[in-house]
């Protein structure tokens, strides 16, 4: 990631190849228990929330924006201003896009009480998911360990 952030200038706008800059959250219930996933609809998979830079170097921003644009939640919280994941994983070829790579930053965010969600037009749906649930689910090995990673702190703030 950082020989990419050094070697290519335009690594956050999604026309630079073979590899670019994405941003994406992992946004759980406020109590902690529950995270929401949303059923992207071209990729036919359960996903965290997320998306291209467009051009934007701060990937929490990004990262913000497309939770919000995807789930339909105002009023996200920043469990933190780090980085959460990181993550590289190959995108397959597509139209007039080659096979590259995204760059994802991916943060942590907390929906407010009670709040309600609305799945976007690149969702087929969004649910809350406990940990077991969405660990019974085809998803990737990426975000099962953030999973994972959410499961710790949900253990620690209970002790």
């Amino acid at each position: 990631m950082i020989a990419l952030l050094d070697g290519t200038p335009e690594c956050f706008v999604r026309t630079s190849f073979p590899a670019h800059f994405t941003g994406s959250a992992l946004v759980v219930n406020a109590d902690g228990s529950r995270v929401l996933l949303h059923h992207h609809r071209k990729l036919d998979r359960w996903l965290q929330f997320g998306g291209h830079c467009d051009g934007d170097e701060d990937t929490l921003r990004v990262a913000r924006r497309e939770a919000l644009e995807e789930s339909g939640i105002a009023g996200l919280i920043v469990a933190s201003a780090r980085p959460f994941d990181l993550d590289i994983h190959e995108i397959p070829a597509r139209r007039d896009e080659p096979v590259h790579f995204h760059y994802d930053v991916r943060y942590m965010l907390i929906a407010p009480e009670g709040a309600s969600h609305a799945a976007s037009e690149e969702s087929r749906e969004l649910r809350w998911f406990s940990a077991a649930e969405a660990g019974a689910l085809p998803i990737d090995e990426s975000l099962r360990r953030m999973i994972r990673k959410w499961q710790v702190i949900v253990a620690r703030r209970a002790h």
